[in-house]
This record gives C-alpha cells, sequence and structure tokens, in this order.
C-alpha cells in the first residue's frame, strides 16, 4: 500500500537489525512476523487497540465495569506471606471515596506501593461487602505533584516467540516519527475528498476528507481518540479495496475492447420461436437477465457475464435461450457441464426441446468410443453440430467451424487455467457462466470483480417448499419410517453419505468436483457409503429397491443408476454428493444427509436442492455424526431457518471467511492487509462505484497525478491484469 521515495529509501529499507535494542537475534524473530525493515513496521496494522479506562467517581463504580481512579494510598500491607500464597492489599483515598487494591502473589508490590503514594489505579471493580475492590488493577506511580497523565491509546499487534507488545509499540514509535514523512501520498488531495463524500453518502461514518498518508500512518499506530482509529482505518481499507476495483475495472475494458465476438441479435421472429420451445412461461426474472444477456451479445466485443441463481431458479433455460438464439444468428454454440452425468442430462433436455427442429445437438464426454469422438469432432469442425454439450474433453484438440458462444455450468467447479484455455485457439466468443452456489456480495466484486454479473432470485411457480430437520441417532428409526411412508405415496428418497478420504481430505469443499476424476485417481474411500448401502438393504428397506451410486463407479454404470432412478425404477439411492449439481428427479422428495457436520453449508444447499423440484413438498433430515446433534451446530443451524441460498452465502461467508471461500487458486488474488471482505462490504461497493468511474473517464490511468497509484497497482495486481480470463 506504500508508495516509493528514492529520496528517502536507505531510510524506509533499513535494516530493523539495526534499531536500537533490535540487534541480530530480534531481528529473526521480526522477520517471522514479516517485519524486516523500517517500511515493513509502518505497514504492520494493530489488529485490535487497548482503550484506557475512563475517569469516574468511586459512588459511580459499576461491577466488572473498567474505571480509573486516582488517589493516594493511606494503608498498606501484606496480608499473607506463605509462600506462593501471599495476598497484598492497599486502601486508595480519592476525592470521591476510597477503594482497596489486592495482589495475588506479588509481594514485590509492598516496595513501590507504600504510605502516602499518589497512584492512579484502572481495572474492573468489584463490590465486597461495602467496600469496592480491584484485583490486580494497572498502577500508574505518580510523583508528588505531577499531573495526572493524558489516557493513552495502547495498539495491539500481532505477536510471535520472544517478541512482546511493548517491543512492537517501541519499534512503530520510532518509525512513525522519524519515517512516516518519507512515504508517498499515492490518492490525491482531490480524491480523497471525493471518496470522503461517497462514503459518507453510503453511511460509513467519515469526518472531513480521507487523512493524508503520513496523517493516516501517526493515527493508525498512536491514536489520540477513536475517531482518528477510524478516520485511518477507513483511509487504508479504502485505498486497499481501491487498488483492487482498479485492477479489475481495467481488466474488465481490456477483455472488452482487445477481443472481438460475432454480433448476435435478437429479433421478435426468433425471440417468439426460442419461446415457444418451453412447456412453460418464463419468469420475469429470466425474462429480465435474458435482456441483459441479448445486450451482451448484441455487441461486437465478447459477452463476459456470470449468471448466478438459487437452486431450482431456473438459470438453465437462460443458458438454452441464449444458446438458441446464437444458433439462429448463424452460430455454434458450446455448454460444459462439471460431470458427465450432468452433461448427458443437458443433452437429453435440449435433444427434447428441439425434437423437430432443425438444430443438431452433439455430445462430447470421457466415455465415448474412439469413433464416436471422431464424429463428433468432425461435425463440430465442419459446423454440422450447431449445439454441443460435454465434460472437460471440450478443453483439448478441439476445432469450431464458427463458434459464437460459450456456457460453463458450475462455473467453481472449473480452475482459472481450465477456463483460460476453452477461451484459447484464436476464438472471440461470447461468454457465460452459471453458478448455482449463490456469491455474497462481496466476492462477487472480487473473485468476479471483472464480470458482469446477472442474478436469478424468483423461483419458477408450481416449486414447494423444502422442510429441513436437524435431527440426531436417536431419530433415525422414526425418520426411516418416515421415508417408508412417503415411499408408500409413491415418492423416492436420497440417502447421502460423506466420503472419507485416508488422507483426511477436507470434505467442506465441493466434493466430486469430476465424477470422472474421481474414477481415474482412486482416491476415494466410499466404505462408508457401502456400509450404509448395504444395511439399509438388509434392514431398513429390505422391501424396496435401493441403489448405490458414487465416484469409482464407471461413467456407463453412473449413468445407468440415475437413468433407473429418474424412471422410478429404484426407491432408494444411497449416494455421494454425486448428485450434488444439476440431478433432476421432480419425484424424489426425501432425502438424509449422514455426517452433515462434514461438509460446508453451500454444499448442503446444493443436496438439499434435488429434493425441491417438483410440485411435492421436500423433506430434508441433517444427521451429525459424534456426541454433537445437529441443533448444536452453529452452521447447520441456519440451513433450518432459511433456504435463501443468498443468505446462506453471505452466512457461509461470514463464519468460514475469505481464505476458505475464495482460496488462492480460484482467486487469484494477493491477500488483504487491512481490509476484510466480510466487514467491509459497504467500503468496497464504494470502492468499486469509484474505481469504474476513474477507469471510465482515463482508461489507462494516464493522469500524472495518478502516477503513484497505477504503480502501486501495477505492482500489486499485474499478474491479474494479464490473466486471460475470468478467475
Amino acid at each position: 500500500m506504500q508508495g516509493e521515495d528514492n529520496a528517502t529509501e536507505l531510510e524506509l529499507t533499513a535494516s530493523l537489525q539495526f534499531l536500537p535494542g533490535v540487534g541480530g537475534d530480534r531481528a529473526q524473530k521480526l522477520a517471522k512476523l514479516g517485519l524486516r525493515n523500517v517500511r515493513d513496521l509502518l505497514f504492520f496494522f494493530p489488529r485490535d487497540y487497548e482503550f484506557p479506562a475512563p475517569s469516574v467517581p468511586v459512588d459511580r463504580l459499576r461491577e466488572g465495569v473498567e474505571a480509573a481512579l486516582v488517589g493516594v494510598i493511606t494503608d498498606a500491607e501484606i496480608v499473607s506471606r506463605t509462600p506462593g500464597k501471599s495476598v497484598f492489599g492497599a486502601i486508595v483515598e480519592t476525592s470521591t471515596g476510597s477503594v482497596r487494591i489486592l495482589f495475588f502473589n506479588q509481594p514485590f508490590r509492598a516496595e513501590t506501593l507504600t504510605f502516602d503514594r499518589k497512584v492512579m489505579i484502572s481495572g474492573a471493580p468489584k463490590l465486597t461487602g461495602l467496600r469496592w475492590e480491584f484485583v490486580h488493577p494497572k498502577v500508574t506511580i505518580l510523583d508528588g505533584d505531577e499531573a495526572v497523565p493524558k489516557p493513552q491509546i495502547l495498539p495491539i499487534y500481532a505477536l510471535t516467540d520472544g517478541i512482546k507488545q511493548a517491543d512492537l509499540r517501541k519499534l512503530t514509535d520510532l518509525a512513525t516519527a522519524s519515517a512516516a514523512h518519507a512515504i508517498r501520498e499515492v490518492m490525491p488531495e482531490s480524491l480523497r475528498r471525493q471518496s470522503a463524500i461517497r462514503l459518507r453518502h453510503a453511511g460509513i461514518n467519515v469526518v472531513g476528507d480521507l487523512p493524508d498518508i503520513a496523517t493516516a500512518l501517526r493515527a493508525i499506530h498512536r491514536p489520540d481518540s477513536k475517531e482518528a482509529i477510524v478516520a485511518a482505518r477507513t483511509r487504508f481499507i479504502f485505498q486497499e479495496l481501491l487498488v483492487m476495483q482498479l485492477a479489475l475495472a481495467i481488466r474488465r475494458r481490456r477483455l472488452t475492447s482487445a477481443l472481438q465476438a460475432p454480433v448476435i441479435s435478437r429479433t421478435g421472429l426468433w425471440d417468439a420461436r426460442i419461446k415457444n420451445r418451453f412447456p412453460f412461461e418464463l419468469t420475469g426474472d429470466q425474462q429480465r437477465v435474458i435482456d441483459e444477456v441479448c445486450v451482451d451479445m448484441s455487441r461486437q466485443f465478447p459477452m463476459n457475464r456470470m449468471l448466478q441463481g438459487d437452486v431450482g431458479s431456473g438459470k438453465t433455460v437462460v443458458a438454452v435461450y441464449a444458446m438458441m438464439l446464437a444458433v439462429a444468428n448463424g452460430y455454434q454454440a458450446v455448454l460444459m457441464a462439471p460431470t458427465e452425468v450432468l452433461a448427458r442430462q443437458h443433452f437429453r433436455t435440449l435433444q427434447k426441446m428441439l425434437d423437430g427442429s432443425r438444430v443438431r445437438v452433439g455430445l462430447l464426454c470421457g466415455s465415448l468410443t474412439a469413433a464416436e469422438r471422431r464424429d463428433v469432432l468432425a461435425g463440430t469442425a465442419a459446423g454440422e453440430i450447431d449445439l454441443l454439450v460435454g465434460t472437460q474433453a471440450l478443453l483439448f484438440s478441439i476445432e469450431f467451424a464458427k463458434l459464437g458462444l460459450c456456457v460453463i455450468d458450475e462455473q467453481h467447479k472449473f480452475g482459472v487455467r481450465q477456463r483460460v484455455q476453452l477461451r484459447g485457439g484464436g476464438i472471440d466468443p461470447h461468454y457465460l457462466v452459471m453458478s448455482a452456489t449463490p456469491i455474497p456480495r462481496s466476492v462477487a466484486m472480487t473473485m468476479f470483480g471483472d464480470v458482469e454479473l446477472s442474478t436469478l432470485n424468483e423461483k419458477p411457480p408450481g416449486r414447494c417448499e423444502v422442510n429441513t430437520y436437524l435431527a440426531h441417532d436417536g431419530w433415525k428409526e422414526r425418520w426411516w419410517q418416515f421415508v417408508k411412508e412417503r415411499l408408500a405415496e409413491g415418492r423416492q428418497a436420497y440417502v447421502v453419505a460423506p466420503r472419507v478420504s485416508p488422507d483426511e481430505r477436507n470434505t467442506e469443499r465441493n466434493t466430486d468436483q469430476d465424477a470422472e476424476a474421481d474414477s481415474e485417481d482412486g482416491k476415494e474411500d466410499v466404505s462408508s457409503v457401502l456400509t450404509v448401502f448395504e444395511n439399509l438393504r438388509s434392514t431398513v428397506f429390505a422391501d424396496h429397491r435401493v441403489a448405490l451410486l458414487h465416484g469409482r463407479l464407471s461413467n456407463e454404470e453412473k449413468q445407468s443408476v440415475m437413468d433407473a432412478f429418474a424412471a422410478g425404477e429404484i426407491d432408494v439411492l444411497v449416494s455421494t454428493t454425486v448428485i450434488e449439481v444439476g440431478i433432476d428427479v421432480p419425484n424424489a422428495t426425501v432425502m438424509a444427509i449422514l455426517g452433515a457436520e462434514r461438509f460446508g453449508l453451500a454444499q448442503l444447499h446444493q443436496l438439499r436442492g434435488r429434493v425441491s423440484r417438483g410440485t411435492h413438498a421436500g423433506h430434508v433430515a441433517l444427521f451429525t455424526d459424534g456426541a454433537q446433534a445437529a441443533s448444536d451446530n452453529e452452521r447447520l443451524q441456519v440451513l433450518e431457518k432459511t433456504d435463501d441460498g443468498f443468505e446462506i452465502a453471505e452466512a457461509d461467508f461470514r463464519m468460514r471467511g475469505p481464505g476458505d471461500m475464495l482460496g488462492q487458486r480460484q482467486s487469484g488474488l494477493p491477500p488483504l492487509r487491512i481490509a476484510s471482505l466480510v466487514e467491509d462490504q459497504e467500503i468496497l461497493a464504494v470502492a468499486r462505484a469509484v474505481a469504474q468511474e476513474m477507469i471510465d473517464d482515463d482508461p489507462e490511468m494516464d493522469d500524472p497525478s495518478l502516477a503513484d497509484l497505477k504503480q502501486q497497482m501495477m505492482k500489486r495486481y499485474e499478474a491479474r491484469l494479464s490473466m486471460g480470463d475470468t478467475a
């Protein structure tokens, strides 16, 4: 976040080893905190502050509430001298009354806290009998007529072994006093003033302009008020988020200006013909998002849009509309799914919708024979296939005759580089990615900050609610009986078990990222799933048709099981999370998730979405392993309270934090120093708006007053700017 100043470079880059009281040994310990020079110290921000207790008269003391008093010691003695059990007590007489102070096992206190000594004490008092007591208060000895020192706010820094708070406070004091003025200001005064106005309009408490860099550094390390802390922190948080959003805005502009894409227009005739293919009326949300997509595709530069929507909101309808519009304009479209099961489902859906039309649909996935694959590749290259559906196999050695649109379903299951590769090869198609895992607003503005975002909130009419129950082992007998009753009504059920890997891989990520990969790496331990399957088949559901589904099955076996389940030939499907995404069996209305605490909230919500596909009410029971009941698990309680995927995503983000949800592999973003994507969403929104306006006015930040800010942005985000796809 700091600027550069060659005139003071030696001072700012001076090794901490040579500062007073440091030396080689302590310098090595400081290095563990990332502190190697004076500049590092200046930008090593406190994680919290210790605020002085307010001065309070004795008659206004409140038990357990911090308070400070100034008085004279009128009595002091060691009550007990038993080794290890000594008690030193003293009476402090103030102008408003007297209090007792006590210290356990600190007999040395008697040497300094003597009769008639003037002291200032602070701590949390306790009323004992008729007298207030302070146990182990903080004591400042005042000599003679010495004025009471002004209360000081003390910074609290992260520590490491061998480094104390006092050490860091002393060093940051020295660095701030001697070098804060040497840091070059990267935010011009006009930018600080206008940004402060925007922040106030957004409801953020900012008094005056954002402080300059030197003032902010002094205030954040040695503040004289809470207001000074807020002002300094707001400046640094805003600056860090602004630099990020400037990089994203520049990249967004470069993506739209440097690439050429086909113009795909919408006419009234084509709109009517496409909509006639849907056996239902579009929701208002679907129509709005289709309009957004059509505007993007009518431009000469590539659409780069993400479509997010909750489970069952109808994202596929939007994608199908866009693909059919591309075909109507004489272009090809491709739809990539994360698993072959889902790819085949999309393929069948398109075949059914386009039955009787001249649109040709192809399927490309890992289970095709060599001859089938050659035919699909040849048909695609010759333009004989209009719509191509498939899995990661699409990423390799494929040539399109006239590709106009790429649609990626469940984008979070594909790495950044995979998506870059899909877009390569000299083609600039329009680009639509879909996610059924709702993304917190702050994540959407960072992880996908260079992408236009569309959101579907409205569910199609006729979808029934899903009832979620937090269960424990004592429920299982009653739950299985409940499931049997639903089966007797003609419904079907899922039983989901977590996969437990020998290497203790975390199941809270989206497991079964690609079912094909599961069968290839051979690392999935499905013993728990097999155990559940054998137990249920031989006991509870001995009179029903029970089947097993997991990632080690071949693609043909998995597809066969899913086809049989969709056809109603299976009553109970015992599965890993391979069913998480896109499986659409409206008659399946009951689900038990075993070991629910092992899954992330987003994944549990996705699984729950499998039983909200039709007109019958859904029922999901979340069972936990071990002694803790599901009702005692804060994360699972969120699922019980709401079925709104966006609320769940925000709650998940608050509890797990950006480190888990973003992840370096997907985000491509360096870590933030002071800003928090959880706590600072309002500031982030302002930073995004300000950054976009700046880049609209000055696309390459050529204004000389922005040179230092641009240099800082490039230093931190140059790799992000050069990446060729959404991240």
